[in-house]
């Protein structure tokens, strides 16, 4: 096995500033990118298109061919950000400098093979196929003794980083539990041992009890502007009850889960009218073999749209040096999202006369 060395290989830097760790991936460089490819108008799209790397039948940049699927797909990730394979080994510099070899698994998961379509406009029963395929991977990766944390993601729109329009989302597995699910292991650890009861569970009963922040609500899930929320329409998908991750729902609760997340993202593009841009992902419980009774399952969405569909919200100058800051209220986000109708913008269109 190859030397681990800093130029090539994926690994984590430490930060003694912060005392953070930084994910650093100096292979992915070689990447392709189509993202500024993207039409303006995504219902311009076809269903199909030739070019794309994600699409049914076509070669990806590795010289596979996709199946002719016709529902999800699984892949591992041609220019994934960790692999399993990676050289270990660390590197000291003094007392302060250190990095860590890191290794891990990236995983893509096509949606769709409808090349024009976002999870928004899905059916329920077709998200509920993503859920399936979620609960799937984090079974399998997490079940891998290199593997200690699953983080299960989807990138929308160019503005977020996402490299080809093509219905998709990635999981990115490996060795160390990252920065943010670290954290909050810490705060639903402490909250657990102190109160006897999920951190969330207490939450959700407040905000259920208020409805100032809730979006909507289904028979097993709740859509919530969270009370800390920093991004500018940032919402948070929780279980009414309490499971540590995605494979401990129900049937019915997956359902639910589907549900929640179409409607949620429909009111998302009917905000702005237009493929709403976002960043999501679920955080669940490591998978390093501990009961983790703490955790609560929960989705968090991103987005950065604040006024438009022009004008967005980064953060930026005080948010990167200091915390984050918003202009707009959860309250108010909530009030904009809650009234919002849930039959796409794309079909009311379609069905106005001309």
């Amino acid at each position: 096995m190859a030397s681990f060395d800093l130029a090539q290989h994926p690994h984590r830097r430490f930060n003694p500033l912060t005392g953070d760790w930084l994910l650093v991936s100096p292979h992915r460089a070689l990447r392709p990118w189509q993202g500024q490819q993207e039409a303006p108008d995504r219902s311009q799209r076809p269903a199909y298109d030739p070019t794309c790397y994600l699409c049914p039948g076509n070669t990806r940049a590795n010289g596979s061919v996709n199946p002719q699927y016709d529902g999800t797909f699984v892949f591992d990730n041609d220019f994934a950000a960790l692999t399993p394979d990676a050289p270990t080994g660390t590197v000291e510099l003094g007392s302060l400098l250190r990095a860590e070899a890191e290794s891990g698994v990236g995983r893509v998961i096509c949606f769709s093979p409808r090349h024009d379509l976002t999870l928004p406009e899905m059916s329920t029963a077709d998200i509920r196929r993503v859920v399936d395929v979620w609960a799937d991977e984090f079974q399998t990766l997490g079940s891998r003794p290199d593997i200690n944390y699953v983080q299960i993601f989807e990138n929308k729109g160019q503005v977020m980083g996402c490299s080809n329009p093509h219905p998709h989302g990635q999981i990115w597995a490996q060795r160390t539990v990252p920065g943010d699910p670290a954290k909050e292991t810490v705060q639903q650890e402490a909250y657990f041992q102190q109160h006897g009861r999920t951190l969330l569970t207490d939450y959700l009963e407040i905000e259920l009890r208020e409805q100032k922040r809730v979006v909507l609500e289904n028979e097993h899930f709740v859509v919530l502007v969270p009370f800390w929320a920093a991004w500018p329409f940032e919402t948070l998908v929780v279980p009414r009850r309490a499971v540590q991750d995605i494979t401990q729902l129900t049937e019915a609760e997956r359902d639910s889960f589907a549900d929640a997340i179409r409607r949620l993202t429909i009111r998302y593009d009917n905000l702005f009218q237009t493929s709403f841009p976002y960043s999501a992902g679920l955080h669940q419980r490591p998978t390093d073999g501990q009961d983790h009774e703490s955790w609560h399952l929960h989705m968090h969405f991103f987005p950065p749209l604040l006024r438009s569909a022009t004008v967005r919200k980064f953060m930026v100058g005080y948010e990167l040096l200091a915390n984050p800051q918003r202009d707009i209220t959860p309250e108010y986000a909530t009030e904009r999202l809650r009234d919002l109708p849930e039959v796409h913008y794309k079909q009311t269109m379609a069905q106005e006369p001309a």
